[in-house]
This record gives structure tokens, C-alpha cells and sequence, in this order.
């Protein structure tokens, strides 16, 4: 039950982490400028439900992707925590990823069906660093540790709606220092969850290797 609440508590940090509602937030107020506020609730809602299914996706069926495609638990580790690690490097130098990044073709005022999928849905809320953090969340396969990260993903996503609507309020408040503030902040956390995600994946690649091969 312990380590249950403990792996509970690394997926909220993770996610939250990752997903950076707070800074998604200014991204999406700025794509959604100049829209009806009835259009700003479509766009959030398509952008968040877009993300949840897709994600989700990933959640339910990563044990049936690894066998398909013989990917083996470490390797999902060891590649997943660099590619984290390196979107916790771009924040923390108060850059955008670009897996996580609007494209540069993107802007205000092009309409909900093509901001609310693409890019806001992905690769800005389910870009690449997500997805893989979600599989390696429910890489061992239990039915309690997929149930439990759906669930925590699906909060995450209410909780990124809820912060699109309250867009314009939050950089208010926080203003462009505030914002960077939180960005380098979530950036650290993801770099360390990125190399924590690596150093399981190094550490379940040796147990692979043969006896001989291990010292």
C-alpha cells in the first residue's frame, strides 16, 4: 500500500512536470487570441480530450506495444529518460522543447479545429516526453498501477483545462518572470526524473546480460 502511494505520487509530479499546465496555459491563451469565449471552451476541451485519448492509448496498451515491437522494459527507460531529461534541459534554460513546442507555422487566430488537435493536443500536451513517462508508468503491467495512472492522467487533464480557462488570469498574476520561474522549476523536476528513469533502465539492462557479463 506504502510503495502504491509512493508511485501515486511520483506519476502526479511527473505529469504535472511535464505537462506544465501553468506554462501551457500562456501558450494556449495566445493561440486562442481573438476567439469567442464559447470557441476558448471548445478549443480547451478538444486540446485536453485529444491528449487523454491518446495518452491513455499508450497507458492501456504499452505492454502489448512492447511485445509487438520486442521492446523490453530498460530500453523504454534508458531511452525515455533522455529524452526527458533534455526537455527538463531546455526548460530549465528557459527554452520551449521542441517536442513539447508549438510549430513555428502556429499561431493566434487560426481557428479551433486546427490549433485545438494540432498542436495543442500534440505534441504540446502529448508530446513525446509524455507519452513515454506514461508507458514507463505502467510498464510492469498490473492491472492496479494502469488503473491508478489513467486516473492520475485524467485529473492532470482537468486540471490543464481548468488552467486554460484561467489562462489570462494566471500570466496576470504571475506575470513573464513568474511564468520562466515555474518553467525552470518543472524543468529541474523533469531533469532529475529523466535521469532517475535512466539509471532503472541501466540497472534492469544489466540484470538482462548474461551471468558472465556482470562482474
Amino acid at each position: 500500500m506504502h510503495d502504491l502511494l509512493n508511485h501515486t505520487l511520483v506519476m502526479i509530479g511527473g505529469y504535472f512536470a511535464i505537462m506544465n499546465p501553468l506554462a501551457n496555459a500562456a501558450i494556449f491563451t495566445a493561440m486562442t487570441a481573438g476567439m469567442e469565449e464559447r470557441e476558448v471552451k471548445k478549443t480547451a476541451l478538444q486540446a485536453v480530450i485529444t491528449a487523454l485519448c491518446i495518452v491513455l492509448c499508450f497507458i492501456v496498451l504499452g505492454r502489448l506495444i512492447f511485445g509487438f515491437f520486442g521492446i523490453t522494459l530498460p530500453a523504454l527507460r534508458i531511452a525515455g529518460g533522455i529524452m526527458v531529461f533534455f526537455i527538463g534541459f531546455d526548460m530549465m534554460h528557459g527554452k520551449q522543447s521542441g517536442a513539447h513546442s508549438p510549430a513555428e507555422g502556429s499561431g493566434p487566430g487560426e481557428g479551433r479545429e486546427s490549433v485545438a488537435i494540432s498542436p495543442l493536443g500534440i505534441p504540446v500536451l502529448a508530446g513525446p516526453g509524455t507519452i513515454a513517462v506514461s508507458m514507463s508508468y505502467s510498464a510492469t503491467g498490473s492491472t492496479a498501477e494502469i488503473a491508478i495512472n489513467a486516473f492520475v492522467f485524467t485529473c492532470m487533464c482537468a486540471l490543464t483545462y481548468l488552467f486554460f480557462l484561467l489562462g489570462e488570469r494566471i500570466e496576470g498574476k504571475l506575470g513573464r518572470d513568474g511564468l520562466k520561474v515555474v518553467t525552470q522549476l518543472m524543468g529541474l523536476i523533469l531533469a532529475v526524473i529523466g535521469i532517475q528513469m535512466g539509471i532503472e533502465g541501466v540497472a534492469g539492462a544489466l540484470e538482462l546480460l548474461p551471468q558472465g557479463f556482470r562482474g
